[in-house]
């Protein structure tokens, strides 16, 4: 057995919801230069003027880190890190620490197993409630990521995350700060049933056929599968979401004008435009996130269980 073991008692509620936001922001804090490695590849080219004044083009993910670490500063890796840990609270704590309630809630009474369409359903649920909840914080984190600015950082917009917020409202309107919300819903219904049912479904093969306990292998070939089912069916959303997010006022007029003037200008492989570091960031996020979060419900449940315990 590797780490602590399952407890007896299932995990409440709240203690999935505070263990998947605290195990999503530390897979986050290790990521997170894949993923704004990721914003950069996939906004580059994004117009011809943008593509004549940018002096540093990106080479893949590595090449991309070391260019941005060279012509911006190590720092530059974490730009908008606090609106991504601020996401992640709020977004990763309702659509993984409610799933397994919302699934219940439509599994029928009586069935052991929820079915696959019954997972699904949960999935997308629980994605489309994150989603609206942390969409400005989305916003605000694509924003920083897709900043270029020199280690002076004489030409930042936003002075920090708070002022990012105020500035966005203030210039674009309160709207501005939910831009992008329909194709970050579809992306994130996508997403979150890649991960969450695939994790699922998974797993409870694996233990289900004896081929695994529930312990660390399990959980890893588990989010392991989750990553990279997630990253190939989301990442033309995940593109798109990204460019309408980041576009200047008036720049498209829909998702679906972005996604549109993306096929005609750069062909439909830009769909796939960083997916080497958004299969790595979201692997790596999956296996770090999902292991951490099973150890949290049973740390938290032992904790729990001690404190409420009359000896």
């Amino acid at each position: 057995m590797v780490g602590l073991k399952p407890s007896e008692v299932p995990p409440t509620t709240a203690v999935k919801f505070l263990g998947a936001g605290t195990a999503a922001c530390f897979a986050d804090l290790i990521t997170f230069p894949l993923d704004t490695a990721k914003v950069r590849l996939q906004i580059q080219g994004e117009n011809q003027a943008a593509r004549a004044a940018q002096i540093a083009q990106y080479r893949g993910v590595l090449g991309t880190i070391l260019t941005m670490v060279r012509t911006e500063g190590p720092r530059s890796l974490y730009n908008g890190l606090v609106a991504g840990l601020q996401r992640q609270m709020s977004f990763a704590s309702i659509r993984i620490g409610l799933y397994d309630s919302v699934k219940q809630f439509y599994t029928p009474k009586g069935s052991d197993h929820s079915s696959i369409a019954t997972r699904i359903l949960a999935g997308c649920t629980t994605g489309a409630m994150a989603v609206t909840c942390a969409q400005p914080t989305d916003v605000v984190k694509v924003r920083f990521q897709a900043s270029v600015h020199g280690g002076s950082g004489s030409n930042r917009k936003y002075s920090g995350t708070m002022d990012a917020y105020r500035t966005i409202a203030r210039e674009e309107g309160v709207r501005g700060l939910w831009k992008g919300t329909l194709p970050n819903i579809t992306r994130n219904a996508i997403v979150n049933c890649a991960e969450v049912v695939t994790y699922d479904v998974i797993k409870e093969k694996l233990l289900d056929y004896h081929l695994l306990t529930d312990n660390f292998p399990c959980h890893f070939v588990s989010a392991f599968g989750a990553g990279f089912c997630a990253t190939v069916v989301a990442s033309p959303v995940d593109v798109v979401k990204t460019r309408y997010m980041n576009s200047l006022p008036g720049q498209y007029h829909s998702p679906l004008d972005c996604m549109l003037k993306l096929v005609t200008q750069e062909g439909p492989t830009a769909f796939y435009k960083g997916f080497t570091p958004s299969f790595l960031r979201l692997g790596a996020w999956n296996v770090v996130m999902f292991v951490t979060y099973e150890q949290l419900k049973r740390a938290l449940m032992e904790v729990q269980m001690f404190r409420e315990s009359p000896f």
